[in-house]
């Protein structure tokens, strides 16, 4: 079953559409403030650490003075993490459908663009960019195998994609354990610091309908990433996919 067949509780729109696209867009403008600040503390500041990971396995190296893309960018964290790296001479667009979130991460570097922009509908040319990067947002598209295609297509020949995104553990007692955590205690933390009521519900919930990774490989074969893999962080709690444009 695809994710856009799948559905969420009651008060959340369905996995895919019009409504989960608007859905989305009102709660991350609505939560761009206290965001970066809800992500340290939920990942217990893991997520900094899965980024320079995610980074290293971009091969920005082979093109230093590219231009590459931060895709769903948010805050544009993994743009800032990017530029960031020794030797990087290039540049970065931040593309994202939340001008608030792009708003609040836009002083985090000066070689990151911000650019207000739908993931399926990219306002870039053919084979323009020399690798892109996706921290925890594909989660949210209304179309996952449309969103790969689009990336496809704006990825020159031999870029790589690499992607961070919520998952569930493999093992059964630890992904228990897990969801406890995602279902109660979450959204009790989310709610008192965003002051927003369904935006941490919502995370845990839209993970729990999320592709598992084997059958997110796939959906990256399909749209024609070469050696596409995923790899595991603690548990299994995130996980991180790799491809290259073919």
């Amino acid at each position: 079953m695809s994710a856009s067949e799948r559905e969420l509780p009651a008060g959340l729109p369905l996995s895919g559409g019009a409504a989960k696209r608007a859905y989305v867009r009102d709660m991350f403008s609505a939560i761009a403030p206290t965001y970066d600040r809800l992500n340290r503390i939920i990942s217990l500041r893991f997520d900094l650490r899965w980024r320079r990971y995610a980074v290293t396995q971009l091969g920005w190296e082979r093109a230093p003075e590219g231009v590459y893309l931060d895709l769903c960018a948010g805050t544009l964290d993994f743009a800032a993490t990017l530029a960031r790296q020794t030797g990087f001479r290039g540049r970065i667009v931040g593309a994202d459908f939340s001008p608030p979130m792009l708003q609040a991460g836009r002083d985090k570097s000066s070689r990151v663009k911000p650019v207000a922009a739908d993931a399926l509908t990219l306002p870039f040319p053919d084979a323009t960019f020399d690798g892109a990067v996706v921290g925890w947002g594909i989660r949210n598209l209304v179309d996952l195998e449309a969103g790969f295609a689009e990336a496809a297509r704006v990825l020159k020949p031999g870029a790589r994609l690499v992607i961070l995104e919520m998952a569930l553990p493999p093992q059964r007692h630890l992904r228990r354990v897990y969801q406890v955590y995602l279902r109660r205690v979450l959204p009790l933390v989310g709610r008192s610091i965003s002051k927003h009521t369904t935006a941490y519900t919502w995370l845990p919930e839209s993970t729990r309908v999320f592709p598992e990774p084997p059958e997110l490989v796939r959906s990256l074969r399909g749209q024609g990433f070469t050696d596409a893999r995923h790899e595991l962080f603690m548990g299994g709690v995130c996980a991180m996919y790799a491809g290259t444009r073919a």
